[in-house]
């Protein structure tokens, strides 16, 4: 069946009332990009991981979208976007697709939200345009490479090695374990899962899923450049927003963040799983809303390198 967002309309399967914003795509290199943009003022970024789309963040922007412009984009491959033909859903090629997103939409006075795989990837454009933000929101994730560290190591290799990819791509295994697994505070209710299945509801469309735990090993270049040229972005203020329930990231990722963004602010999120902005998406609201009039203009960095 073709994917009705092949078309640049919303599919069937989106509930309004649990998605209430508009659809909206746009052609970037060949891709078909759906997005969200609600709200007026200044702009929050959100950036998505695996293997949620832009509906992780519907609650939080149905908190924020009074005071802030939210703008939320799905990776090709992901939620309601399409790829083109040979795209490999590498990071660096979402990367690469993000930037010319925030390009076309003349994006500035970003703030960037951020949450697993989003972190690398949102960083890294970034680092590429600094003019065009201004503060950073850390929410569990990452910017480095983590070969060598046998907790990401063994589930790259476990998750990522040709069982693991089975697994997702046959059984939608990042859906249907992942996902409930990532969330502590509440069960989600089998309408949400039904909104993740649908998103990738088939084999070729859960290739995307399936290639990013061995990225986390592989994409060891691409780590570093985003650690090398943190600098450019590194005194910017940030909000670190960590959940302490993560199956993933845990207290050591969150205190080299501390030591890595001089001006940040640290807020932890108690009993929360990985996917905190949909997990405890009030308190992830709350935390931007009060930290927004506190925060500084940003620090002038002379002779900070972007990235090429």
């Amino acid at each position: 069946m073709e994917d009705e967002g092949s078309r640049g309309r919303r599919p069937g399967w989106v509930n309004g009332e649990m998605f209430p914003f508009t659809s909206r795509f746009v052609e970037l290199n060949g891709h078909l990009v759906h997005y969200v943009d609600e709200g007026q003022g200044p702009t929050l970024l959100m950036l998505h991981g695996n293997p949620t789309w832009s509906f992780v963040y519907r609650e939080v922007i149905r908190s924020l979208r009074d005071e802030f412009r939210c703008v939320a984009l799905d990776y090709p491959g992901f939620g309601l976007s399409v790829a083109g033909a040979g795209y490999r859903y590498l990071p660096e090629e979402h990367a690469a697709v993000t930037a010319a997103f925030v390009e076309e939409l003349d994006l500035s006075g970003i703030t960037l939200v951020v949450q697993d795989w989003g972190g690398p990837i949102g960083l890294s454009v970034a680092e590429r345009s600094p003019h065009r933000f201004d503060s950073l929101v850390i929410a569990n994730t990452w910017a480095w490479p983590v070969n060598g560290d046998a907790h990401f190591e063994l589930f790259s290799r476990l998750m990522g090695g040709l069982v693991g990819r089975e697994l997702i791509q046959r059984f939608n295994l990042f859906v249907n374990a992942v996902i409930p697994a990532g969330h502590r505070r509440r069960k989600l209710s089998a309408a949400e899962m039904a909104h993740y299945r649908a998103a990738l509801s088939t084999r070729e469309r859960r290739h995307a899923s399936a290639v990013l735990p061995q990225a986390i090993i592989r994409s060891r270049a691409f780590l570093e450049d985003v650690a090398r040229y943190l600098e450019a972005i590194d005194a910017l203020p940030a909000l670190i927003l960590w959940a302490d329930a993560d199956i993933a990231f845990r207290d050591r990722e969150r205190r080299r963040w501390q030591g890595l963004l001089p001006n940040h602010t640290d807020v932890t999120l108690h009993g929360v799983g990985h996917y905190l902005q949909s997990d405890a998406p009030r308190e992830f609201a709350d935390a931007i809303r009060r930290w927004w009039p506190a925060r500084y203009a940003p620090m002038s960095r002379q002779g900070s390198e972007a990235r090429p």
